[in-house]
C-alpha cells in the first residue's frame, strides 16, 4: 500500500472507533436509583402493579452496538432461510433486489446506449430530443410507480420498469456527450481514410466514449440501488427494501440498523466494480 493510503486507512479506522464508542455511551441505560428515592416499598409495589416498574434500569431503546453485532451474526449465520413469505434470509432478500437492478438496469443499458450514439453524433436530432430529456429527466422515479402498476399490475415488473426508468437518464446524457465530444481529428482521419460508419462507431467513436459512457452507467447503478429500496417498500413482497420496512412493522430497530449497514456495503462494492471497469476503458492523450 502507498504510505497516504496507509495512513487513510488508519484515520478511518479511528473514525469507526470513535462513532462505536460515542454509540455505546449514548446507548447505555440509565441508573435506577434516583427513581425509587422517596418511595415506600408499597408505592413501589403499585408502581409494578400499574405496569411501570421504577426500580427497573431505563433505557433509550436505540439498539447498541452489542445488540448490532449480535444481529450480523445470527443474520449472516444462516443467510439463505425461507420460513415463509415473509422470513426470508438476508442473501434472499439481497439476490431478488439485485435481479430486479440488474434486469432494469440492462434494459435501460440496451435503450440508452444507442441512443445516445444517435443523438450524440446528430446536433439535430440532439435539439429535437434535448426538450423531452430535460422534461422527464427530474421526475422522481416513485413518481412512476402507480402508473407502472395500474399498467402493468405486476408489482415485480413495476419494480423492473421504476429502476429502468431512473437508469435510462443518466446513460443516455453521457453517452451522448461522450459521442459528441470525439475529437474532430480523429473523425476526419476516418473519413480520409473511407472508414465504413459501422466500423467508425465501433473502432474510433465507442472507444474515445467509452469513459464517458461508463462513468453514465456508474451514476444510473448509484441511483438504481438507491430507488430499489424505496420501491421495494412500497410494493412489498420480497426484496432488501420490504425486509427493512418489514423489521420497522415487527419493531426490530436492530435489523434495521443491519439492512441499512447491507445497503451500505452492496452500493460501495457496486460502485467500486464500476468504477474498476471505468479505469480500464480509460485512456492516456
Amino acid at each position: 500500500m502507498k504510505p497516504l493510503d496507509l495512513k487513510a486507512a488508519l484515520v478511518s479506522v479511528l473514525l469507526l472507533l470513535a462513532l462505536l464508542a460515542v454509540w455505546h455511551v449514548a446507548t447505555l441505560p440509565a441508573g435506577a436509583a434516583s427513581s425509587t428515592a422517596g418511595l415506600s416499598a408499597e408505592q413501589i409495589e403499585y408502581q409494578k402493579m400499574m405496569g411501570k416498574d421504577p426500580g427497573a434500569q431505563k433505557t433509550t431503546g436505540f439498539p447498541t452496538p452489542g445488540q448490532l453485532g449480535g444481529a450480523l451474526v445470527r443474520q449472516l449465520s444462516d443467510p439463505f432461510y425461507d420460513n415463509g413469505p415473509n422470513d426470508k434470509g438476508i442473501a434472499i432478500q439481497l439476490a431478488h433486489s439485485l435481479g430486479r437492478v440488474a434486469l432494469g438496469f440492462l434494459l435501460a443499458c440496451l435503450v440508452a446506449v444507442p441512443l445516445g450514439f444517435v443523438i450524440g453524433m446528430s446536433p439535430l436530432l440532439h435539439k429535437a430530443f434535448d426538450p423531452f430529456i430535460q422534461v422527464l429527466k427530474p421526475i422522481s422515479p416513485l413518481a412512476w410507480m402507480p402508473l407502472a402498476l395500474y399498467t402493468i399490475k405486476d408489482s415485480n415488473v413495476s419494480g423492473v420498469f421504476v429502476i429502468f426508468i431512473c437508469s435510462v437518464w443518466p446513460m443516455l446524457i453521457n453517452t451522448a456527450f461522450g459521442v459528441a465530444s470525439v475529437k474532430r481529428e480523429w473523425l476526419n482521419v476516418a473519413r480520409t481514410l473511407e472508414v465504413r460508419p459501422l466500423r467508425k462507431a465501433f473502432r474510433v467513436i465507442l472507444p474515445a466514449a467509452a469513459p464517458t459512457i461508463l462513468t453514465g452507467m456508474r451514476i444510473s447503478m448509484g441511483i438504481a440501488w438507491l430507488v430499489i429500496v424505496a420501491a421495494e417498500m412500497l410494493v412489498g413482497g420480497t426484496g432488501i427494501g420490504y425486509f427493512v420496512w418489514n423489521e420497522w412493522n415487527n419493531l426490530s430497530l436492530t435489523n434495521v440498523i443491519f439492512a441499512i449497514l447491507v445497503i451500505g456495503v452492496v452500493g460501495m462494492l457496486l460502485d467500486l466494480a464500476f468504477a474498476r471497469l471505468q479505469r480500464l476503458v480509460t485512456y492516456v492523450e
